[in-house]
């Protein structure tokens, strides 16, 4: 199997279930598909956030008028289940002052946009779910982000961030479902012994196909380093709680998992002086939601090549479509932004014990993000099959305005229509200071309404015909392979390999000579490896060394120092070198601007990939 170098890829989907896959069962790739990509209409954009600034001139109908920005300012969510509506998270401004009725057109909303080209009674192509809710009707939510909006298959309800909103016995989507009649309420996991508090962290919220059982990851700070943790729970309503806050109707997340195998967690292990590489070993480090049918999560994992950030999927007992034949996925495939890392395949994860952290956050500059949307069938990347990019190929006219314009960048999530022909997905404008001023990279105009830095697109699969959703077995709330969680556990410390000096044999020929040190804070740590002739494919073979010192200054700030002068032979010719002074990078990941020094740069069959310079 020949892998083609070009593709590097921040989320490479691999099925890892206990009952593998044989070789001869997996089908040839398929071919592309005719796509259809239209812009989803939204409220018009305001420019002021005065009161009063959203006039009937800019909205005629008096609903409201949108705030411009990136990022926080929208997000598109899920289809609702009749498959022509979707849900977004918008944020609303300059609405006239109370008591007028266009008042509740303020803050952070979400909205329910039509699909199909049809308007709701009043002549809007959107209707907003959460304005005008009566406080009364949300005691104690958070309404802070509305993040991820998901739809409940009865039509009733949605997860909006860390709330779920329900309209009763109405459809949302229907003339009875008015403010007065909507409920939000919050979402608490318990984590206190005694069961008093506001519970614990939950982010990255999703909801399983079975609407009962969720998925969700906490942060988690242990010997002055950032982490984070997936659990695995329940939904249920609990109307009138007596412990914890808030002491309002609420749905509790219960009999929750830490989706942590003990027996089967690390990806590297040792065996005396020697590393062995654990494919098979389950080491989730974000949980990002199930497959169509609910029976295996899908996460981000360790990497199974240096550099590249995978997703995976593995089985519950042992970003799919409904039907559980298809993927979508965000990913920065294609862009070329981290091939000077990534690009150089056939490479073990040795060093990304201690340079996970950059990678996964060089795929962002900010508030940018490189991703675009690419369709993958159900097993994923094989041979020189990488999915096929849905909104056209990588040749867009920056500034263009044009669907794969490349100022233009995808926003996680994608979201799939109930019988899988249709998809959801947003992007966001590149706007100062990811560019401009000081930054060597030109803005360009955005050519949407109102120069809207944010768009909302439906993909249709126009050759295919609807297929029904995948049946949803119930489950059990058991994870055989987890880690029950009480309330007042602890997460598990991950141990590390000791420092000293090992070697990774080849899987066709070859070795690594790896020498880890661990360092003392700031210092985190120093791994260097020395390539002789190694090759796990038996196609390529890699010669030469690679060194990194990592210091982290907080638990958030780290400092690399990269020392690589890698060359590969056979099937692929290359080369992965920094300058001679070394490659020099910091990151901060509640930032995410790549600041650096030196020069990195990958060459492979003659062409050359090279390290953004700092701030772009």
């Amino acid at each position: 199997m020949v892998l083609s170098p070009l593709i590097s890829a921040f989320s490479v989907l691999l099925c890892i279930i206990t009952n593998t896959i044989a070789h001869d069962s997996i089908p040839q790739p398929p071919s592309p598909e005719p796509i259809r990509i239209i812009d989803l209409p939204l409220p018009p954009i305001v420019s002021s956030n005065d009161t009063g600034a959203c006039t009937l001139k800019i909205n005629p109908l008096g609903t409201g008028c949108l705030a411009n920005g990136i990022f926080d300012s929208f997000q598109s969510g899920d289809f609702l289940p009749d498959g022509k509506h979707a849900l977004a998270m918008v944020i609303y401004q300059g609405a006239p002052a109370s008591p007028h009725p266009a008042s509740i057109y303020a803050g952070r909303q979400v909205i329910i946009v039509k699909t199909d080209g049809k308007r709701f009674p009043n002549g809007d192509s959107w209707k907003c779910v959460t304005c005008g809710v009566p406080a009364e009707n949300s005691v104690g939510i958070d309404n802070s982000l509305y993040d991820y909006p998901q739809a409940f298959r009865d039509g009733t309800r949605i997860v909006i961030g860390l709330n779920i909103l329900s309209c009763g016995r109405n459809k949302l989507t229907s003339e009875h479902c008015t403010p007065n009649k909507t409920f939000i309420y919050p979402l608490r996991w318990n984590t206190a012994i005694d069961g008093l508090g506001a519970g614990g962290a939950m982010r990255e919220f999703r909801l399983h196909p079975d609407q009962v059982h969720v998925v969700f990851s906490s942060f988690t700070y242990s010997n002055g380093a950032l982490g984070q943790q997936a659990y695995f729970g329940r939904l249920l309503f609990n109307p009138s709680p007596t412990e914890g806050i808030p002491l309002a109707p609420r749905y509790d997340v219960v009999n929750v998992t830490l989706l942590v195998d003990p027996k089967n967690s690390a990806p590297i292990i040792t065996k005396g002086d020697q590393l062995v590489l654990n494919p098979q070993s389950i080491t989730i480090g974000e949980a990002r939601g199930f497959n169509g049918d609910g029976t295996e999560v899908i996460y981000l994992g360790n990497p199974v090549e240096s550099c590249n950030i995978d997703d995976f999927a593995t089985h519950l007992i042992t970003a799919f479509s409904p039907d559980n034949k298809w993927m979508a996925i965000m990913d920065t495939r294609g862009s070329g932004r981290q091939m000077f890392l990534a690009g150089m395949r056939g490479v073990p994860p040795l060093i990304d014990m201690i340079v996970s952290t950059l990678i996964s956050s060089t795929r962002n500059n900010g508030l940018r993000r490189f991703f675009e949307p690419y369709l993958l069938d159900f097993y994923g990347d094989r041979n020189t099959y990488f999915g096929q990019k849905i909104n056209g190929n990588n040749n867009g006219i920056p500034g263009s305005g044009a669907i794969n314009d490349p100022e233009w960048n995808g926003m996680a999530d994608p979201r799939w229509s109930p019988d899988s022909t249709q998809l959801v997905y947003w992007q966001s404008h590149t706007i100062s200071p990811t560019c401009g001023g000081n930054n060597p990279l030109p803005c360009y105009n955005s050519m949407e309404p109102g120069g809207r830095n944010f768009r909302m697109h439906l993909a249709t699969f126009t050759s295919r015909s609807p297929r029904p959703q995948a049946y949803v077995p119930k489950r059990s709330d058991i994870i055989p392979w987890g880690i029950p969680y009480a309330p007042g556990d602890s997460p598990p410390t991950t141990a590390r390999i000791p420092t000293g000096v090992y070697t990774l044999i080849g899987k066709k020929s070859g070795s690594a000579k790896v020498n880890i040190t661990w360092l003392t804070a700031p210092q985190l740590g120093d791994i260097s490896v020395v390539y002789t002739n190694y090759s796990d494919d038996g196609l390529s073979f890699l010669n030469g060394s690679e060194n990194v010192t990592a210091t982290r200054s907080s638990a958030v700030l780290s400092t690399y120092e990269w020392n690589s002068n890698i060359t590969q032979s056979g099937a692929v010719t290359g080369t992965k070198k920094t300058s001679p002074g070394g490659y020099r990078a910091s990151m901060d990941v509640q930032v995410n601007v790549l600041n650096s020094t030196g020069s990195f740069i990958t060459t492979l069959d003659g062409i050359e990939w090279k390290n953004p310079l700092s701030g772009t």
